[in-house]
């Protein structure tokens, strides 16, 4: 079968590798209906050391059923499913605590001993607790929105969860990415009427305001904070988003959130410590977050996709062929697109 593998910073090919298989009788093997490009690997697309064996890439995959092992008793040939990153087994303490991404017997999409989803097929470990059904056809108009619920979606869901966002509480998003947008849509589906979306990409925020955004601040460092404080009175915001994984997002955020406020953090975080923690400690400030555990939002979310209420899917501008995926890596990392699809 054909795969994505990243031998370095910039060096992205599609390689034929040896056909997925069910090694442990709680796998199930898909094929890949839909699949797509992460913000978070363009981290290894920029940074990554030559590799003479390669990285299989991919987290993020909606696919079909072809066979289960012996062991899995939730899922037969046929079903349409949705594959979180992270796989787990939903039966440890973690898991029954909504934390699959801590899951004991659990681990993550795209390494040698479990290979990425950006290609044909792909092995999925504790296939009972980690693939979700759902209830559309592989070809379904929601394919775009369903596929978000991988990722993106249920993360944006995790940083609006930990920054408390809500009724009656200002909102502030830093970063503009996929994780960014859908944590706008997050954040008006919890109940927050005013939410900034810092940002400075127009076809990006321009998106954001049709998702429920009501400010743009593209302003950055200093100036971004003097902004949004100037936009609430001077008090700063009760809750924000970190989508974005810096030093200076960080920054950013504890420097525009109001005393009592919390951050959520669910950019992958490219610093040694948290900054600015003295501040933070004399606000008040609550900092959570973490790798999303998304398996656990899905039932919640789901339903908004199926009745049209929310639209995550809108954050995909390109979709590629298996071939065409180096490009959709070139394309995202250049900011031509906000994130790619790619259909096998």
């Amino acid at each position: 079968m054909r795969a994505t593998i990243m031998y370095g910073a910039g060096d992205v090919r599609i390689e034929t590798v040896p056909d997925a298989r069910l090694i442990e009788p709680t796998d199930a093997l898909i094929t890949v209906s839909r699949a797509c490009i992460c913000g978070s690997d363009l981290w290894p697309y920029n940074l990554m050391e030559p590799a003479g064996t390669g990285r299989p890439m991919g987290h993020e995959a909606i696919g079909v059923v072809d066979a289960v092992g012996a062991d899995v008793h939730t899922l037969k040939a046929g079903d349409v499913v949705v594959m979180p990153f992270a796989f787990s087994d939903g039966t440890c303490i973690f898991c029954h605590e909504g934390l699959q991404t801590s899951c004991v017997h659990g681990g993550f999409f795209g390494s040698e001993e479990v290979p990425g989803a950006q290609a044909e097929a792909v092995r999925v470990p504790q296939a009972d607790g980690t693939l979700f059904v759902l209830p559309a056809g592989a070809d379904d108009a929601l394919m775009p929105s369903l596929l978000t619920l991988s990722d993106v979606m249920g993360t944006g869901h995790h940083a609006a969860l930990a920054a408390k966002a809500g009724p009656s509480k200002t909102v502030a998003v830093v970063g503009d990415g996929a994780v960014g947008l859908c944590g706008v849509i997050a954040a008006r589906r919890l109940g927050s009427e005013r939410i900034v979306i810092l940002g400075r990409h127009a076809d990006r925020t321009v998106l954001a305001r049709e998702l429920g955004a009501t400010d743009v601040v593209s302003e950055r460092g200093e100036e971004a904070v003097e902004r949004v404080r100037e936009l609430t009175g001077g008090f700063g915001v009760h809750s924000i988003l970190e989508c974005v994984g810096t030093d200076q997002a960080m920054l950013t955020a504890i420097g525009i959130a109001r005393p009592g406020g919390a951050v959520g953090r669910v950019g992958v975080p490219h610093y040694a410590a948290i900054p600015a923690s003295e501040p933070a400690f004399y606000n008040n400030l609550t900092i959570g977050g973490g790798p999303a555990p998304v398996r656990a939002y899905i039932e919640e979310l789901l339903p908004d996709i199926l009745e049209g209420r929310i639209e995550p899917g809108r954050v995909f501008d390109r979709v590629v062929s298996l071939d065409e995926v180096p490009d959709g890596y070139r394309a995202m990392n250049e900011r031509e697109s906000i994130k790619v699809m790619v259909k096998p």
